[in-house]
């Protein structure tokens, strides 16, 4: 029998040994009854420094039947039986087409693959090796390429992140997610961490292999090939336009862009497909010493080798606003994460070692659709290129990023001296005033936050911290709708999907809808004689 046990709390010091010991007297069964000892989750409880703790809950699998009672914190892994997949009975005339390699593409796609469906990839940037070499030259003076940017090339938005795969949501398919990474080169630990996550360096070689495993399995992937038009006749989506020039036919379409693809969404309001206002958030990049956030989380054990780089998470809710950080990076850089001309925004980017001298982390204040000063439906899209556009002009006009001690934000001066914390930006800065690239309310909330951060997390009002602006791409501008059988309104075949649909918001949610997206085509379309 197989038996998950819960909160097991183990010593800083303590080893796998001692943890098999521990699960041994809490279930009444001797160490040497283990058929099996699996760790599935791993997480730090800090909350009574310096007396920090690793909890842990691991699944034992034993021949007998245990006698301790059941319940509580030991519980029997029952394994229910997977539900089938059933086929659906529509042949396909082409192959499933998939738009973007981020999260939800890579995904619809491989499990589209896994089951048959060859599907064709389409990537309007470069791979991941060349992409790599080209925002590396775009970090170090050169051109802005519009195509492979920190936003558009294989992998999305979020290979050039810390590769966070923590979630919200509650879907067994995270798990899948998980486990497919893993196949691919992620470490094990992703696993089972409570916070897991893949960092730049290797979800790039992860990515690589993601895609050699979906042309092992048949499918078809193409880069530099952007679609620039879509192909709908009486309500269906019959095929896309690629470079303005090849047309490719299939009656399935998997619309995968990501929250940047302000191009696409034009093209596909003006074929007639439905898109509507979504809140996001918008703010900067602060950065403080890991060392501090290290002291401040976990105080006198904060060098100890198994706690790493600590993070943080925080929040201050207003009566209309919330302010807070988002998308932390601990012992990461800031990047520069322009995608179109004469503009300057912000990201955060970690390694798996994340071992870099700074932590930073977008800090950021909601913004709701009546912010927008437009009822247009793509309104969102242009409040948010103002403020990028008005942060290359504060960065002086050469893709150079705005930056300012946080002393000076708070007093709406320009910075003229850095003090003990230096800018870990990618690329160039300049010293300037991000009070000037922001609207009011946002940077006064974010003022008006300082303090009772400071008193969550000690030295974070620290005079020196750097501020670099702007951070406006936290999440989409735009939903498109779908209907029950996950298709655009009034489209039959174009399955919008992930983070640029308005559907997910990090790495794991985009993945596991375009996983649903995929499973969604295959209850519909038979992948029997397929061409």
């Amino acid at each position: 029998m197989k038996i998950i046990v819960y909160n097991l709390k183990m010593h800083l010091d303590d080893t796998i040994y001692d943890l098999k010991k521990i699960t041994s007297k809490k279930i009444g069964v001797s160490e040497k009854d283990f058929i099996s000892f699996k760790i599935i989750k791993e997480s730090i409880d800090a909350r009574k420094k310096p007396h920090i703790s690793i909890v842990y809950s691991v699944m034992v699998e034993i021949e007998n039947q245990i006698k301790r009672p059941l319940g509580g914190d030991i519980k029997v892994l029952e394994d229910l039986p997977q539900k089938p997949l059933v086929y659906g009975d529509i042949k396909l005339r082409k192959r499933p087409i998939v738009i973007g390699s981020g999260p939800a593409g890579l995904f619809a796609s491989l499990v589209l693959a896994q089951n048959g469906y060859k599907p064709l990839l389409l990537e309007r940037g470069e791979c991941v090796e060349k992409r790599t070499q080209i925002v590396n030259s775009f970090w170090a003076g050169g051109k802005l390429n519009e195509e492979t940017n920190v936003q558009f090339g294989e992998g999305g938005a979020g290979t050039f992140s810390d590769g966070k795969l923590t979630t919200r949501i509650n879907d067994k398919r995270s798990e899948k997610v998980l486990e497919e990474f893993y196949k691919s080169g992620a470490p094990e630990e992703i696993l089972y961490k409570s916070k897991p996550h893949i960092g730049s360096d290797i979800l790039k070689e992860v990515v690589s292999n993601m895609r050699k495993r979906i042309l092992d399995l048949g499918g078809e992937v193409r880069f530099n090939s952007k679609v620039t038009d879509f192909l709908v006749k009486d309500g269906k989506v019959e095929g896309v336009k690629v470079n303005n020039c090849e047309e490719i036919y299939s009656q399935v379409v998997v619309l995968a862009v990501g929250h940047s693809a302000r191009d696409t969404f034009e093209v596909l309001y003006n074929r007639g497909v439905k898109f509507i206002q979504k809140p996001f958030s918008i703010g900067v990049r602060i950065e403080h010493p890991q060392e501090l956030i290290n002291n401040a989380m976990y105080g006198e054990a904060a060098k100890h080798p198994k706690l790493g780089a600590a993070d943080y998470q925080i929040f201050k809710k207003f009566s209309k606003r919330t302010v807070y950080s988002f998308c932390m990076c601990p012992g990461g850089v800031v990047v520069g994460a322009a995608s179109e001309p004469d503009t300057v925004l912000t990201n955060g980017m970690s390694e798996f070692s994340r071992d870099k001298e700074n932590a930073n982390s977008a800090l950021v204040v909601s913004v709701g659709t009546d912010d927008f000063e437009s009822s247009h439906p793509l309104a969102g899209v242009e409040f948010q290129r103002k403020w990028e556009k008005l942060a290359f002009w504060c960065g002086g006009k050469d893709y150079s990023a705005p930056i300012q001690r946080l002393g000076d934000f708070v007093n709406d001066r320009v910075t003229r001296k850095l003090g003990s914390v230096k800018p870990s930006y990618m690329g160039n800065t300049k010293f300037s005033n991000i009070n000037l690239c922001l609207p009011p309310y946002v940077t006064s909330l974010l003022k008006n936050s300082i303090d009772f951060f400071d008193s969550k997390i000690n030295g974070f009002g620290m005079e020196d911290a750097v501020l670099t602006g702007v951070e406006t791409r936290t999440s989409s501008p735009v939903r498109i709708p779908r209907d029950d059988n996950l298709e655009a309104l009034g489209i039959n075949g174009l399955y919008p999907a992930g983070e640029g649909a308005g559907y997910a918001g990090g790495i794991v949610s985009a993945a596991v809808d375009g996983i649903r997206i995929a499973e969604k085509i295959m209850e519909t379309y038979s992948n029997e004689n397929f061409p």
